[in-house]
């Protein structure tokens, strides 16, 4: 294993407010486990994914050649803006879905659908691998299992046990991907309509009722099966920085296995 924390800068202010001073943080001693074919990379990605306007698209095959070459900074994120201006084509797919919620009642989990605005298509690198926006998770024509385990160190699978799993892909979402807050005191907030994964997802829950909400964090440690076969593993461990603000992510990752 090839352990590294990467502090990546792939459009201004990603990675701001971590912590107080990222530079305080030590960076665990490295470590490469080869066999006849290839390296296993091991590290700990660390996204500001509080925006709400934003998706964060990271390259599991470029932040691996980042660390092998010693960098700590290249094209392994990509943050990407979500089409906000309304098209006004005849799309009844790509858009800003409005829901209402039951915030003061039963809760978010009760909703009900009011407008749709049609917008363009949600723009996104050439490569990646999963992407991130607040609490919701997508993948590039992956899938994903959650594992029992909730130490990464204690992963090990064979091809043949990662094969077998369970896996659960994208599901188009409404309601989900929260976008859209200016109606928020008449509990209306409004979502893109996109993809995601409901299993990658629930690493982050976030609950209305209270108010603020309340987010819980799954660490479980979670399998990728990407698009070309191979596999990852993926372990939200923090959700917060240093001063509280939620939806700041240290994802830890294993790749490939």
């Amino acid at each position: 294993m090839l352990g590294a924390s990467l502090w990546l800068t792939a459009c201004t202010g990603l990675f701001d407010d971590i912590y107080d001073d990222p530079a305080d943080q030590p960076l665990p001693t490295p470590e490469v486990e080869t066999d006849s074919t290839e390296t296993t990379i091991s590290g700990t990605l660390y996204i500001d994914a509080s925006d709400w306007e934003q998706w964060y698209y990271v390259d599991l095959q470029a932040l691996a050649d980042s660390v092998l070459q010693g960098q700590t900074t290249g094209n392994a994120v990509v943050c990407s803006a979500i089409p906000m201006t309304a098209t006004g084509h005849e799309d009844h797919h790509n858009g800003i879905y409005t829901y209402w919620y039951d915030v003061f009642g039963a809760g978010i989990s009760v909703n009900e659908f009011r407008t749709f605005e049609p917008t363009d298509v949600q723009p996104e690198p050439d490569k990646w691998s999963f992407a991130v926006h607040r609490n919701n998770v997508r993948t590039n024509g992956g899938a994903a299992c959650a594992t029992d385990l909730t130490d990464m160190a204690r992963l090990s699978m064979s091809h043949d046990e990662l094969c077998r799993l369970a896996y659960t892909p994208d599901e188009w979402s409404e309601n989900q991907v929260w976008t859209v807050q200016t109606q928020m005191l008449n509990s209306l907030i409004g979502s893109q309509g996109i993809t995601i994964n409901p299993v990658l997802s629930s690493w982050l829950k976030v609950d209305l009722p209270p108010i603020p909400p309340s987010f819980t964090l799954n660490n479980r440690v979670f399998i990728l099966r990407l698009a070309d076969g191979r596999y990852a593993a993926l372990q939200l461990v923090n959700h917060q920085n240093a001063a509280g603000k939620k939806c700041h992510l240290t994802i830890q990752y294993k790749y490939p296995l």
